[in-house]
């Protein structure tokens, strides 16, 4: 029951604190390009550990990755990423060749396919569309007045504004999302325009105003290592490589110890399923601009 974060930046310590308040695992370990900072940060949150559930949150080096069931990256230095992911996941794997790895750096999908590049055979995950997904049940949640955690709703494709809205299959206690509105004499038109403008463009709202899109990963990324270490077999939509796109790119996919076990293809409209075809064909673009970045050797970042 142990989880390494590779980076202290925002996102890694809201994955931190996350983990910590949820009592994700007995064991957490911060690794970052300066030990110093993964120190402080560990040691910060560690002082209200005793508050919570048990579990001890440590500083360490990539060898003290051993043992860990997942590892997420959290790592990002904007045009620098994919050779930093190059330099970084190779080291990350010969310490713990069994760790699932679960990419969180934006953008998560082009460089979860660094990452499989960067060590064949690995598992990896992106953290995809998971958080768009919670994000487009809490805007529904808002709209009918009704508990987020009770709206089925999913978002698939990739992690940007090519992702697809499933509303074809949205339901408020298994009322599909259209008859609701019917009843209420509303038009879907007029809340799709809204709602997905809401929930595409979040990431720059979040910042506008608070300069770092954090917490909201955070709790995702903890989630998902629950799946992972505990083996749940939760069926969530998540990023992994789709042979059939060529791409990295979210699904519903069964979640367990060895990453994404298996992938569930839903039903889906003829726009949803054309709207899926094109945000794969964006992730290829961006994979292919994300491979020619600059290889200048840096160091991890956080």
């Amino acid at each position: 029951m142990k989880i390494a974060i590779i980076g202290t930046g925002n996102v890694g310590c809201a994955c931190a604190m996350a983990a910590v308040n949820r009592g994700t695992a007995r064991e957490i370990v911060l690794v970052n390009r300066s030990r110093k900072t993964a120190e402080a940060v560990a040691t910060d949150m560690r002082y209200g550990t005793p508050l919570g559930p048990k579990l001890d949150i440590v500083d360490g080096d990539y060898e003290d990755l051993k043992g860990a069931g997942i590892v997420l990256i959290t790592v990002g230095m904007n045009d620098k990423n994919a050779e930093i992911y190059r330099e970084i996941v190779p080291r990350i794997v010969r310490a713990e060749p069994n760790a699932v790895l679960l990419v969180v750096s934006d953008p998560p999908d082009p460089l979860a396919d660094i990452a499989r590049e960067a060590a064949p055979g690995a598992a990896v995950l992106s953290t995809g569309t998971y958080l768009d997904s919670q994000r487009f049940r809490v805007h529904l949640g808002k709209h009918f007045g009704a508990d987020p955690a009770h709206v089925e709703a999913q978002v698939i494709g990739d992690h940007g504004t090519s992702q697809v809205f499933l509303w074809s299959s949205a339901r408020i206690g298994g009322v599909p999302v259209a008859a609701l509105l019917e009843k209420r004499g509303e038009r879907m038109d007029e809340l799709r325009q809204k709602l997905e403008k809401d929930v595409r463009y979040a990431n720059i709202t979040i910042i506008e105003g608070h300069d770092a899109s954090q917490y909201g990963i955070g709790i995702v990324s903890a989630r998902i290592a629950e799946m992972v270490l505990n083996d749940e077999r939760a069926v969530v939509p998540i990023g992994s490589y789709q042979k059939r796109f060529g791409v990295t790119l979210s699904l519903p996919s069964v979640v367990g110890r060895r990453g994404a076990i298996e992938v569930l293809e839903p039903e889906m409209s003829d726009e949803e399923r054309e709207g899926l075809g094109k945000s794969a064909d964006a992730l290829d673009k961006a994979l292919d601009r994300v491979r020619k970045q600059p290889r200048a050797k840096v160091a991890a970042s956080n």
